[in-house]
């Protein structure tokens, strides 16, 4: 049977500068300079080393394979001063076998190389391209007759259900690597068996089977597939089984195993303040944490391939996934088989995948396209290679705001969302309704989403009268707001996904706000700050209790009376001020008080059994925290 040993201590780095430190994985280089804004952290060449005694292991009867998880962005791998393979790709696993060439003492090297290219992406876009070995890299030793390892980074098992009424036939499909017989187990959530099957293409029948049904019921079986010799395991490979069905109707929206499921939900970067991608495990879960608090069903992983763990979190809890390639905002004609080797990785990867519903081609291609013949063809290959290599889940991609909807590239994929932030960029918050109107009157048959839509939002900034474009903490719940309820207005839409779920880096961002950040997220970089978007979001969609009074960082104010506004989704809330009910009111998710201001008053918001507090001041002055940023309005807003 196989293992599997960690290699992630003891690294020597020779990043930039040409000096050798000692690291551990994972890691980048950029983790400050990708943060900072400028447009200035450093690309190109890096290496790194580390040496290693060879496992223990039969030669004759077992193999050692190189497994990495994550490289940014192309790799050259030596052992030993062989070179073992190269690897163009920073978001995939890929592995190398390296048993021919392990001594006692083995030495590794990678190097590793971000520097800008025409042929690798991503190139162009609007978040940091962190170079680095930023996830797990591991040796493992199987038996020479195996399970395959060498077919682009997957697992070597395809699983692919169909449902009929009242039960399901899955195809396990496995690639072997030298010879042996396969066996199919299939165990319910008890870990009980409840189909076998034999072959490496073999199909399992299962009555009354149970659904994977989102949120509310993310239910897995478990597949284990052994390969024997001579009748004894010799190789195994595990892989959660999710059973579920889905559709879209341009009229009616998202379907889940044939109900009306409305996709509601965040976009994702995978990034951390001061970490770059170079995140752990327990990063991911506090992401998944947060996510599943807000009370999202459904998450967009942009704009690349994430971790499998990630993936695994998504089975496990229900959330329906985009997922796509780094196929961004600039079609490089020399880039072509990288976008198709990419699909690939990605498909083969993540294809047993219960979670994940459509593949996603592109994202907003046509901001700096000059070749658009060939950008409208390399859509097409990747279209049909999605389709030939996964018949069974939808295409989709990611139009600019500028992209009109007659755009040849806005009709090729399956499915198609809209990049917009209409109230954020441009004036005009109606401007969504218009522009969602218009289009599904044009198009009535087509599906149409929210890929990305935001405002920036920075918890330390503030303002009584909140403008578009100020940054302030209060404009990002104000646009949030009109947000949801223009989507209300629109329940045909097949999905909307806010941008983003977090703070990310983009360290060509340097107007606005904090250089090098991109500040749209619902919760700050470093996951601490939850800010009032987050809980209006919780009031739309989350069932766990709760009250939250909004602008509690605001507290120096100058007027005499102020507005206190109240998120909760509960249909009653009353505030009481010093100890003394000052109003109650009956609504859905806002709830709006006006509160007298003389001196400081220590407010308490009570809905059901939830609490929050809460205390304001009146002064002459604003808080000199606080930025004075002009606005079109008579008289300036202290922030």
């Amino acid at each position: 049977m196989r293992s599997i040993a960690k290699l992630m201590k003891d690294w020597q780095f020779t990043g930039p500068n040409g000096v050798t430190t000692a690291v551990e994985l994972p890691h980048t280089w950029n983790a400050r300079d990708g943060q900072d804004g400028g447009n200035d952290y450093w690309r190109g060449c890096c290496t790194y080393c580390t040496r290693f005694a060879a496992p223990v292991y039969d030669p004759a009867q077992q193999q050692v394979w190189l497994q990495f998880e994550g490289v940014n962005a192309s790799a050259a791998v030596l052992l030993n001063g062989q070179q073992l393979c190269t690897h163009d790709g920073g978001y995939s696993t890929f592995r190398a076998e390296v048993t021919e060439l392990l001594q006692a003492e083995n030495q590794l090297t990678v190097r590793v190389d971000n520097s800008v290219n025409d042929r690798i992406y991503p190139q162009k876009a609007d978040f940091t391209f962190y170079g680095g070995i930023y996830r797990d890299v591991s040796l493992l030793v199987v038996n020479k007759n195996h399970i395959a390892l060498g077919h682009f980074g997957d697992t070597g098992v395809k699983i692919t259900p169909a449902l009929q009424e009242n039960s399901a036939d899955i195809q396990v499909e496995t690639l072997v690597e030298g010879s042996g017989t396969v066996t199919v187990e299939l165990l319910d959530a008890e870990g009980r068996t409840v189909a076998k099957g034999e072959g490496e293409n073999t199909s399992l029948h299962l009555d009354a089977p149970h659904l994977w049904s989102g949120i509310k019921d993310p239910y897995l079986y478990t597949c284990v597939v052994r390969l024997l010799q001579d009748g004894q395991p010799v190789d195994e490979v595990t892989t959660r089984v999710g059973l579920r069905s889905f559709s879209v109707d341009a009229k009616k929206g998202f379907f889940l195993n044939g109900r009306p499921y409305p996709l509601h939900g965040v976009s994702r970067h995978q990034d951390r303040k001061g970490l770059g991608n170079a995140i752990t495990r327990e990063m991911h879960d506090e992401d998944m944490a947060l996510i599943r608090e807000l009370g999202a069903n459904t998450v967009r992983l942009a704009h690349y391939q994430h971790d499998q763990y990630f993936y695994d979190l998504c089975d496990q809890y229900g959330m329906v996934v985009w997922a796509e390639i780094p196929y961004i905002s600039e079609h490089l004609p020399n880039g072509r088989e990288n976008t198709i080797s990419q699909m690939k990785e990605l498909i083969h990867q993540n294809y047993n995948h219960p979670s994940i519903v459509c593949w996603g081609v592109s994202n907003e291609i046509t901001i700096s396209t000059k070749d658009k013949a060939d950008m409208l063809d390399n859509h097409r290959v990747l279209n049909e290679l999605c389709h030939k290599m996964d018949p069974t889940r939808l295409t989709t991609l990611a139009c600019y705001a500028m992209c009109g909807p007659f755009n040849p590239v806005a009709h090729i994929t399956d499915l198609v969302s809209w990049n917009l932030y209409l109230g954020w960029y441009v004036p005009g918050l109606f401007l969504n309704d218009l522009w969602m109107n218009f289009f599904h009157l044009v198009y009535p048959n087509r599906p149409l989403g929210f890929s990305e839509y935001g405002a920036e939002g920075m918890p330390n900034l503030h303002s009584a009268h909140p403008r578009r474009g100020d940054h302030t903490e209060e404009y990002q719940a104000k646009y949030h707001e009109y947000m949801l309820k223009c989507f209300d207005r629109h329940p045909w839409l097949w999905a909307t996904h806010v941008w983003n779920m977090f703070d990310f880096a983009a360290d060509a961002r340097d107007q606005g706000g904090e250089p090098g950040m991109n500040h749209k997220g619902l919760v700050t970089f470093d996951r601490k700050t939850k800010k009032d978007s987050f809980y209006l979001y919780k009031a739309w969609w989350s069932e766990e209790n709760f009250v939250h009074i909004c602008s509690k960082r605001f507290t120096d104010r100058t007027e005499k009376e102020i507005e206190v506004k109240v998120y909760s989704n509960q249909n009653s809330v009353a505030l009481y001020a010093d100890g003394k009910k000052l109003a109650e009111q009956t609504g859905e998710h806002i709830f709006r008080f006006r509160v007298p201001l003389h001196g400081k008053v220590e407010l308490k918001a009570v809905a059901g059994d939830c609490i929050d507090t809460a205390s304001f001041c009146s002064v002459a002055t604003p808080n000199p925290s606080y930025k004075l940023v002009k606005t079109k309005s008579k008289s300036a807003n202290w922030v």
